[in-house]
């Protein structure tokens, strides 16, 4: 629409500049100069071209899987040629690094866990749900060939990260639905994804739960260990009802009512990059290595594919519903308390 407008506006001023210009040669030919027109009788006041510009946006990304689907939009950002101007803070942790900063205004527009999301709307009521851009990421890795499905996790320990996330509700929910108690019949031991990622990838554990990329990571360099179980086909089989979706974007109520059109211009700029990373996996890698939302251009290549990226907004945000039952089935508290109401989904 604003291109429109530009060039309708280009065309406005060409057509009054040409009739300016046929206005003066014919007076200069038939009427002696002292009779010639005044300029400010045939020229418009004013004659400038509007310029339409872009809004300032302070943008929060996590690095990982929810993050990798912004890297184009980063590269043409650096590049001039996003309508929108973005200044990017880049977190590991939603709770620390983007949850205060939306709470204080620092931030318009940012990725966060889905249940995340849910918990920040039901306590402040501040945001809104904006697209949802990650499904389910998360994978049970074996040093072995004992683990074929979650009922085979019984009696054993198993290495997990982001307690407290959907991570934990997720897996809590679908050890309960095959039959297992999460505290007494799986020794779950939670630690940080370097932590997990470096023990396995050595050797020093059996059995862990990664998401993408680093559950990527692990298999590339240590090749004994297989991928043995994908939570997304565990929650498909257990029969619960939804889709399993992890990653979202939200953004301050207060800065969507004040620019709508800056955020419908974010939407449409964030999902031209999500398909440009899902379809130049190779280009992809390397974006989203040069803004550190991956450490490494090959492993962010190579889970590309697995990273479940997916751009839905709109009337379509509605599906989560049936997801956050689940988590509030599992854990109430994980989701604030209650099921997000329909003021919590943006939809213009």
């Amino acid at each position: 629409m604003k291109k429109k407008l530009l060039a309708l506006g280009l065309t406005l001023a060409l057509a009054l500049g040409l009739t300016a210009c046929a206005s003066n040669t014919d007076s200069q030919e038939s009427t002696p100069p002292a009779e010639t027109t005044p300029a400010s009788e045939t020229t418009p006041q004013n004659s400038e071209t509007p310029t339409l510009e872009g809004t300032d946006i302070n943008l929060g990304l996590l690095n990982g899987p929810t993050g990798m689907g912004a890297a184009k939009l980063l590269a043409d950002n650096d590049a001039g040629e996003t309508v929108n101007h973005y200044t990017v803070t880049m977190g590991s942790d939603p709770a620390n690094d983007i949850v205060p900063k939306l709470n204080s205004g620092e931030l318009d527009i940012a990725a966060l866990p889905t249940n995340v999301a849910a918990n920040l709307y039901n306590k402040t009521g501040n945001i809104q749900l904006l697209a949802l851009n990650t499904l389910g990421v998360l994978h049970i890795l074996e040093n072995g060939d004992t683990v074929h499905s979650l009922v085979d996790l019984s009696g054993k320990t198993l290495y997990a990260i982001n307690q407290g996330t959907n991570t934990e509700y997720v897996l809590d929910y679908l050890l309960t639905q095959n039959g297992l108690d999460p505290d007494t019949d799986v020794d779950i031991q939670w630690k940080t994804s370097e932590e997990v990622t470096s023990l396995m990838a050595s050797g020093e554990i059996d059995l862990c739960m990664l998401p993408v990329p680093a559950a990527t990571t692990v298999l590339m360099q240590n090749t004994d260990v297989r991928d043995a179980v994908d939570l997304s086909d565990a929650w498909t089989q257990s029969g619960a009802s939804g889709t399993f979706t992890m990653g979202c974007v939200v953004v301050r109520t207060e800065f969507a009512q004040e620019h709508p059109e800056a955020v419908n211009a974010f939407l449409t700029e964030y999902e031209a990059s999500i398909n440009y990373i899902k379809d130049n996996p190779e280009e992809g890698g390397q974006l989203i290595e040069q803004y550190g939302i991956v450490p490494k251009a090959a492993i962010a290549t190579a889970a590309i594919p697995q990273a479940n990226m997916i751009f839905s907004a709109g009337e379509d945000l509605k599906t989560i519903s049936s997801y956050y039952e689940v988590l509030f089935a599992a854990d109430p508290t994980s989701i604030g308390g209650s099921i997000p109401d329909d003021a919590f989904y943006y939809i213009p």
